[in-house]
Order: C-alpha cells, then sequence, then structure tokens
C-alpha cells in the first residue's frame, strides 16, 4: 500500500504542475494568438514564446505522467476505462504539441520572412483550433468522465468531489460543441463559466493527493495489501 500511496502524491503534483505548466503558457502565447500579424511584424518577445513552448512541452510530460502513475492502480478497478484514460491523456498530448509546432511556425516566418501575415494568421487559428479538440473536447472525456467514474467506483478519493468530473467533463464538452459553431458572444463569459467545475475538480484531484494520498480505505487498495 505504501507504493500506491508514493504513486498517489506523484499523481497529485503532477495534477499541479500541469495548472503550472498550462496556464503561463497560455498567458505567454496569448500576444501571439491575438496579434500574429503583428508579431511577424516585430512586436512582442520571441523568448516568451520560446519559455511557453517549454512550459506546454512540461505539461505534455505531466499529462502523460498522470496517466501513467494511475494506470497500475485504477486497472484493478477497470482495465478498460484505466488504458482509456492513458489513451485519452496521450489524445490530449497530441493536440498540445500540434499547437506548439504551430506557434514555432510563426516564430520561424517571422525570423524568416517579413511578408507572412496572412499565413501566421492561419496558424494562430489552427493553434486555437487545437487548444479546442485537445482540453476542449478530449479533456471532458477523460479528466472528466473516465477518471471521474474511475474514483467514484474506487474510493480513491472522496466521491463528493468526483461529480465535479461527472458533471463537469459533460458541461466543458457542451460549451466546447457551442464554441466549435461560433455560438458565443464576442464579449460572453459563459466559455469561462463552463469550465469551472473541471477545473475545481482537476485543482482538488492535485492538492487532495498531493496532500493525503488516496484513501485508505479504499477497496481496491485493500485488496493489493492482502
Amino acid at each position: 500500500m505504501e507504493t500506491d500511496q508514493r504513486n498517489a502524491r506523484i499523481f497529485g503534483v503532477l495534477f499541479i504542475l500541469t495548472f503550472l505548466t498550462s496556464i503561463p503558457a497560455a498567458l505567454l502565447f496569448q500576444s501571439v494568438i491575438d496579434d500574429p500579424a503583428g508579431f511577424i511584424a516585430g512586436s512582442g518577445n520571441v523568448n516568451q514564446i520560446y519559455l511557453a513552448v517549454l512550459l506546454e512541452f512540461g505539461l505534455i510530460l505531466a499529462n502523460v505522467g498522470t496517466a501513467v502513475v494511475l494506470y497500475p492502480i485504477a486497472w484493478r478497478q477497470d482495465r478498460v476505462l484505466a488504458l482509456g484514460y492513458v489513451a485519452a491523456r496521450i489524445m490530449e498530448c497530441v493536440f498540445i504539441a500540434a499547437g506548439i509546432i504551430f506557434v514555432l511556425g510563426i516564430v520561424s516566418l517571422r525570423l524568416t520572412s517579413s511578408d507572412a501575415a496572412d499565413l501566421a494568421v492561419s496558424l494562430a487559428a489552427l493553434k486555437d483550433w487545437t487548444a479546442l479538440f485537445g482540453p476542449g473536447f478530449v479533456v471532458p472525456f477523460g479528466n472528466g468522465l473516465i477518471l471521474g467514474y474511475l474514483m467514484y467506483k474506487s474510493g480513491l478519493v472522496p466521491r463528493g468531489m468526483t461529480w465535479f468530473g461527472l458533471i463537469g467533463g459533460p458541461i466543458l464538452l457542451i460549451g466546447s460543441i457551442v464554441s466549435l459553431v461560433d455560438g458565443w458572444g464576442e464579449d460572453s463569459a459563459l466559455p469561462a463559466l463552463l469550465v469551472a467545475p473541471e477545473f475545481i475538480w482537476e485543482a482538488f484531484l492535485g492538492i487532495y493527493c498531493t496532500i493525503w494520498g488516496f484513501r485508505r480505505s479504499s477497496p481496491i487498495l485493500q485488496e493489493s495489501a492482502r
């Protein structure tokens, strides 16, 4: 059981790292996404983008790490869903990696061409699409429904909190679908509000597991201790 608790704390730390890498990276990328043509013309700091790229690469490692560390424990509850969570994390990271490449493409245009504003705008739009389909469509299934269900059934964390994932995942998915068809007003605050339950769920997992590990009363931990 001690090995399981060590993995639980690693799982928690990795979840916290997903916040510490993804949020700063998004903020650093924003100037390029908002005004790619201006970035090509010379506004903005290239080193800022390189830092954001490194942070998102760290995000990829942390994302995959959460799935790999949890897998040996989660498969005791449901092998198919445990593998499904690993697959969902990998798919999310594929979209994140694609977004990194698109932003680096904009940086390359700035360094090699002074007349590529239209292409830069297209690459910035592609970066937005990767954010929609990765965190927007894959996360609701992976972190919301699959991980929420695994945690609910296994009792590895307090069951009451798992509802933030089980409900937050579908809510986030609905918000992403509306964004896909451009259904929000330009200044609407609803997209951010719809992210809140999933955000709370993931933040809870990171903090709870880092401090307390998994609940020792969980049936699947009791079985491994026999």
